[in-house]
């Protein structure tokens, strides 16, 4: 694997060096291909990921395919304006000139994809770096083979291997890759992984993004729409059985509404979910059997107020919510990444920010509340990658806004110009006059140009 590993590097860097991925035009013309293949292939693509997480066929293209296919139209539609140089003023001091940035590509980057939505978290990144110039090799995740085999299927249907290559494997083939000269490294999954990737990522002066994750809260305080706040919570919370990473991690809500939400939650899951969630065939299923069991370990069977009933066999656990949690509870200790939904009070606003901020910072945060004073005091105090205002998950849905991680949760974010961004590195180019040259910063240095430097320089 080294050795074809190694091969597939040298020639997309040969690639790279030809210049073909510098035209646009070039570019433009993969982007429409790979949008094409994506349509032809959607049936198939779904199946793949029906077999690997249950999804169903609507939710696949909610939360999977049709995002891909948007952010594909955005960038098919803008790829020429970010590529052109950007004009920035130039100071009276380097007249006569212009300067401008020119954004050029990394060279041949890496992007690793997690399998929690293995074709958007593959395909998204892809196309920005694509969109960019560069060449990219895609390492997909072991723990979602029918989605991977789709995947290759399309990526092999639209570019050769020298421009994009889809590599599967496990750990042996991410540490081949880890131990390879990259121009650039993005990466989506745990922050155990992500301490990896920066750690070899650093021995070569390597950039990176590191898209993690974290405890994501859900603040929900007395002036909130109840009702609503429920529905959307419970959608957000067990879509993809909460196998996402910007999933609502648990709930701090004001003790003085605490009764009413709890009642409105059950009355959600049984609307959305049916009586009996396990029987549900658009519910979807555990990864695999070692999270399984993960995520049976962190249920305290005393705390259950709502499910807690599962599939061994079917790797299915119904949405559970578990009341009177405490920070101390072994659910509270990791990301959940699961069906699981603790319920914690509060007296106070001010025990949010202090316990939310006494913690490792979240990937998301989610605020329901009508307190506009509040919702401002929450966004501003609190540390978080992005997040919503009565609402949940939706603001990664868009491509006019970055998405990321802060401080533990991930560095770096994209999606749309910010992704194209990630994959760009800035030329900061001044094009100097040769009909006029300006003697003052020549040697030797004379008094009488101190005045004439300032002015300029001022």
């Amino acid at each position: 694997m080294q050795t074809e590993i190694s091969e597939i590097v040298q020639r997309q860097n040969e690639f790279f060096k030809s210049g073909k991925t510098l035209n646009v035009k070039f570019r433009l013309s993969y982007l429409k291909k790979l949008y094409a293949a994506i349509k032809d292939n959607l049936d198939e693509i779904h199946e793949g990921l029906k077999k690997d997480l249950g999804k169903s066929a609507s939710e696949s293209y909610m939360c999977e395919t049709g995002l891909v296919l948007s952010e594909l139209s955005h960038m098919i539609k803008h790829v020429k304006k970010y590529s052109a140089p950007v004009r920035v003023k130039t100071p009276l001091a380097q007249f006569a000139s212009k300067s401008y940035r020119l954004p050029s590509p990394y060279g041949t980057v890496l992007v690793m994809n997690p399998w929690n939505y293995p074709f958007l978290l593959s395909i998204d990144p892809l196309i920005a770096a694509v969109s960019a110039g560069n060449t990219v090799v895609l390492k997909t995740s072991a723990y979602s083979p029918n989605t991977n085999e789709a995947i290759k299927k399309v990526i092999s249907s639209v570019f050769p291997e020298e421009y994009v290559a889809v590599i599967f494997g496990g750990s042996q083939v991410n540490k081949v890759l880890f131990d390879t000269k990259f121009d650039y490294i993005f990466f989506t999954g745990s922050k155990a992984v992500g301490k990896i990737v920066y750690a070899k990522a650093a021995e070569n002066l390597t950039p990176v993004t590191l898209e993690l994750g974290g405890k994501s809260p859900c603040i929900v305080d007395e002036t909130a729409n109840i009702p609503l706040a429920a529905k959307r919570i419970v959608w957000g919370k067990f879509l993809n059985l909460g196998q996402t990473c910007v999933a609502p991690d648990y709930i701090m809500c004001s003790e003085k509404i605490h009764d009413k939400l709890i009642s409105e939650i059950k009355l959600q899951i049984k609307k959305q979910f049916g009586e009996n969630p396990l029987e549900n065939p658009a519910y979807g299923k555990i990864i695999n059997e070692k999270h399984f069991k993960r995520i049976l370990s962190l249920i305290d069977k005393d705390k259950i107020v709502c499910g807690g009933a599962f599939s061994e066999e079917e790797l299915r656990i119904e949405p559970t919510v578990l009341d009177g949690v405490t920070f101390d509870d072994a659910v509270m200790q990791e990301e959940i990444f699961g069906p699981v939904l603790p319920v914690i009070c509060y007296k106070e606003i001010k025990e949010v920010v202090d316990r939310v901020e006494s913690c490792d910072a979240p990937l998301a945060a989610y605020i329901f509340s009508t307190d506009k004073k509040r919702i401002k005091k929450l966004t501003t105090e609190l540390g978080f990658g992005g997040g919503c205002v009565n609402d949940v998950v939706i603001h990664l849905a868009t491509s006019n806004m970055p998405f990321g991680g802060f401080k533990e949760s991930g560095t770096g974010s994209y999606h749309g110009k910010t992704g194209f961004d990630t994959f760009t590195h800035y030329k900061s180019i001044i094009d100097k006059k040769n009909w006029i040259d300006m003697p003052m910063r020549y040697q030797p240095y004379k008094k009488r140009n101190d005045k004439l430097i300032k002015t300029f320089l001022h």
